[in-house]
């Protein structure tokens, strides 16, 4: 197919506006086209697909001369629309995330690595947000021994590992890097460099067990009254109240699809993405409500069967958990809570914590919660104080000073 830059971005634009995109999208995109235009000018301006890779490789800023993260972003984005309509007659319009995970390594043998430590997550069958986590604190390491200067594993000792931990303190809270250890040791332990692991254990990160908060019962009701007066749109308080009142996890809520939900039976049935259990939730009234105030008034037409869709196009499933942490934060801001932390991870503690204030069994708890061990509601435990506090033996009458 031979057309022009202009030609073809006149199609793009047209499918950008009958997909219902936003005033200020379609500007950018029409941005870009022009000065894909004046790329292609000493070319007849018309547009291949080799043209738009030379193109897309523009990723220095020609004001500020380094390189521009935006630039990159709409300029593959515009050559990837029109690619899809050069090579095969339609414009297609698929959300792409920026980044893409990360910086990856460029030495042959650590690009090897990563892309060998991919195929055995695959092969173990690890869900796609663990093999996530997984590989950018992977590919994260092999760039920080790019950027020491080691481009071989062999030539990493075990002081890089922890000169690596020292390296996350600016970005990571010291109480969180026992998350990065936990999504690290795999991957050293895939290498088969024991003294890699044997430094990683070296660096004593210990997980954290505070007691966890829970929501007052003034903070939960402004919520639940926000979200049943209106004050919030149909599907923020679907999703707000989904994670307050089932404790349901941010990827599950995001991956809901429409056949998930038994209307007859008033019950969500899943199958948990970070455990693969299956688990069935009762739907209480409001919930149901509001949720079917969304599908049938708010939800866009759309053929993504996810329950949660974007409200702007394109229509599709939200992208993922800090999605969902920006609807409950939303939601708490006009619910009238000051500084409100909401994300799914507190919410989901405030509805086990609740269920055990409420006397329910911790077994019950950790069905309702999908624990994949019974074991991991006992972190639950913690909030009940009055009972910590039954617990406490007395001090020894010839023990005290």
């Amino acid at each position: 197919m031979d057309a022009t830059v202009g030609e073809i971005g006149e199609v793009v634009v047209a499918e950008l506006a009958s997909a219902g995109y936003m005033a200020s999208t379609i500007g950018q995109y029409e941005k870009t086209i022009r000065a894909l235009a004046v790329f292609a000018e000493d070319r007849g301006g018309v547009y291949s697909p080799e043209l738009g890779a030379e193109f897309s490789s523009m990723t220095v800023s020609l004001r500020t001369g380094r390189f521009s993260a935006q630039r990159r972003f709409d300029y593959r984005r515009l050559v990837s629309v029109f690619d899809s309509y050069v090579c095969g007659g339609r414009v297609d319009l698929s959300v792409r995330k920026r980044g893409g995970g990360g910086p990856r390594p460029v030495s042959d043998e650590f690009a090897g690595l990563d892309a060998a430590w991919e195929v055995e997550m695959d092969d173990r069958g690890l869900a796609p947000a663990t093999r996530a986590a997984y590989g950018r604190v992977a590919r994260s390491y092999l760039v920080f021994l790019e950027q020491g200067g080691i481009g071989r594993l062999g030539d990493a000792g075990g002081r890089s590992v922890l000169a690596f931990l020292e390296s996350l303190l600016g970005r990571w809270a010291k109480s969180s890097l026992f998350w990065v250890v936990s999504n690290f040791r795999p991957f050293l332990v895939f290498t088969g460099r024991a003294d890699l692991v044997d430094a990683l254990n070296l660096a004593g990160v210990r997980r954290s067990h505070p007691i966890i908060p829970v929501l007052s019962d003034e903070v939960e009701e402004m919520v639940i009254r926000a979200c049943a007066s209106g004050a919030v749109s149909a599907r923020d308080a679907a999703i707000t109240l989904l994670a307050l009142t089932t404790g349901l996890r941010a990827c599950d809520i995001v991956g809901l699809r429409l056949t998930d939900i038994d209307w007859r039976g008033m019950t969500i049935g899943i199958v948990q993405q970070k455990t693969d259990n299956p688990l069935c939730l009762p739907l209480p009234a409001l919930l149901a409500s509001r949720l079917a105030d969304y599908l049938l008034d708010e939800r866009p037409a759309t053929v993504d069967d996810h329950v949660f869709v974007r409200s702007v196009a394109p229509h599709v499933r939200l992208a993922d958990h800090a999605s969902v942490h920006r609807v409950t934060v939303t939601t708490f801001r006009r619910a009238g809570v000051a500084d409100p932390k909401a994300g799914t991870r507190l919410l989901r503690h405030n509805a086990a914590s609740r269920l055990l204030c409420s006397e329910v069994a911790l077994p019950t708890i950790s069905a309702v919660l999908g624990h994949a061990s019974p074991e991991s509601t006992n972190l639950y435990m913690t909030v009940r104080r009055d009972r910590l506090v039954e617990c406490v033996l007395p001090v020894p009458e010839g023990a005290r000073p």
